[in-house]
């Protein structure tokens, strides 16, 4: 038999962040609240989840409101008007209704006249997914810039008497804005997978009215397997970050920065110890958070530059898991604002 040729490597040339955003709801929900709900101490929260407080929406504040206020902030960033972006994709699996989609809402709200707007649900891995989707659509159909927009509001869907999923989750939008930059900046590998064998993980019932008896018996609450899914994180996470690194010639120490999906942040750090980071190359958000679902990520990037960790030049390995079960990462340079705009 002839020798095959090692595969290619998923390389997405030139394409990167050139501005983030993030916004979160005004309501602290500190976790002895929840503790007081659930009838359980505080430490079971904090020492077993590690969440101390989580943002909950206020009940006129929609996924798509908290989007617009994350795009805005992405566009401000990168120093781009909304009628600039070529295509508004928005992560989210908490809509105000399936039809329309909730970026044809968000276009509007921007003012992004020139782009193609849709949803992406893929649960709380929706986020890179539309980031594939938009590197993919750049360059193609007169395309130079796209918003990637993360955002739900999950506390709508929360069963205040389950312990499982009631004290990680809380509500967010993130937002990053991609475009062209140098050859070896940007994002230079991003690989996804589903296993939809494990779709029962995490299933959810439909937010746009559910029926009286679904109510009744409470099957419109979001329910988790949670051990399933901390198992499922336990054996990919470092898988994830082996396969990124060798990929691409690096070691766990060329990773300037882990943002990982804040599923619970105890499990994050176990995790990421076990693949060989420091605490300090892993940016954490889900402690004063909670689990923000397709937000996690983008809120994450936003965060680590506003601290001043992220800059540029600095390689950062994103790694997301979401139901379905889906999973999967990118890793990129941060690109330098000089060269990019000469790039542009």
């Amino acid at each position: 038999m002839p020798d095959r040729k090692p595969p290619v490597p998923n390389r997405i040339p030139d394409i990167g962040v050139l501005g983030t955003g993030s916004f979160v709801p005004a309501r602290r929900v500190g976790s002895q609240e929840v503790a007081d709900l659930l009838g359980v101490e505080h430490d079971w929260i904090t020492g077993r989840i590690g969440v101390l407080e989580r943002r909950f929406a206020a009940q006129d504040e929609t996924s798509t409101e908290l989007a617009v206020h994350a795009a805005r902030a992405a566009l401000d960033s990168a120093g781009l008007d909304a009628t600039e972006i070529g295509a508004v994709i928005l992560a989210t699996s908490t809509p105000e209704s399936p039809v329309p989609g909730s970026a044809s809402r968000l276009q509007a709200a921007l003012g992004a006249t020139d782009s193609v707007a849709f949803d992406v649900n893929a649960a709380c891995a929706g986020f890179l997914v539309g980031l594939d989707i938009a590197c993919g659509m750049l360059g193609r159909g007169g395309r130079s810039h796209a918003l990637v927009v993360g955002s739900d509001t999950y506390s709508r869907f929360l069963n205040p008497g389950d312990r499982r999923t009631y004290p990680l989750f809380g509500d967010g939008a993130g937002a990053v804005v991609l475009g062209p930059v140098p050859a070896g900046q940007g994002i230079i590998g991003l690989s996804l997978r589903t296993d939809g064998t494990l779709w029962d993980f995490a299933v959810g019932g439909a937010p746009t009215g559910p029926t009286s008896a679904e109510i009744e018996q409470g099957s419109h609450y979001l329910t988790m397997r949670g051990r399933d899914v901390a198992d499922l994180v336990r054996s990919q996470l470092p898988l994830l970050v082996a396969e990124a690194v060798k990929e691409h010639g690096m070691t766990i120490a060329d990773i300037d920065h882990l943002v990982c999906h804040q599923a619970n942040p105890r499990l994050v750090r176990e995790c990421a110890a076990a693949a060989g980071f420091t605490p300090e190359q892993v940016v954490m958000t889900g402690d004063t958070l909670g689990n923000t679902a397709s937000a996690s990520l983008p809120i994450g990037l936003d965060t680590g530059i506003l601290r001043g960790r992220v800059k540029p030049g600095d390689t950062v390995l994103m790694v997301t898991f979401g139901a379905g079960m889906t999973w999967g990462r990118a890793l990129m340079r941060m690109p330098d604002p000089v060269s990019t705009a000469k790039a542009a």
